[in-house]
């Protein structure tokens, strides 16, 4: 499970920088409100993430890859929601006080925050329960 756990989140790493990369994109260069802007780029991630789980970390051979894809994506739906109300709760509604409150800075920490606690939350759901 360790190991899984270590390539899980090589992968997850990959998925991190395109989800900062598409959501930086979108939130600073083209405008769109951070919350849509961070579910784009969380979302995009998830299905990358995906081919990649199911090919490396979990070497799965199902059949059933509709089935199995859907699964991850609703682990990977209620992990943005987990996402989501961390970037929530840090930025508007709690302690990171040491920025101001208009701070890019204080966005992308929370949003690694909520990263990090999305990730455990993901190996977890996907190991028992999509790739079990």
């Amino acid at each position: 499970m360790l190991e899984q756990f270590i390539i899980f989140s090589l992968v997850g790493f990959s998925g991190l920088i395109l989800d900062f990369g598409l959501t930086w994109i979108l939130k600073e260069l083209l405008r769109v409100n951070r919350y849509i802007s961070n579910s784009i780029g969380f979302m995009t991630a998830a299905s990358s993430n995906y081919i990649l789980n199911r090919l490396w970390t979990f070497e799965s051979s199902n059949p059933q890859i509709a089935q199995e894809y859907f699964t991850f994506l609703i682990i990977s739906i209620a992990g943005l929601v987990i996402n989501s109300l961390i970037l929530y709760l840090l930025t508007d509604r709690l302690i990171i006080k040491q920025f101001p409150d208009d701070s890019k800075i204080k966005f992308y920490m929370a949003k690694l925050v909520a990263t990090a606690v999305v990730t455990i939350w993901n190996f977890f759901m996907n190991f028992f329960i999509t790739f079990s």
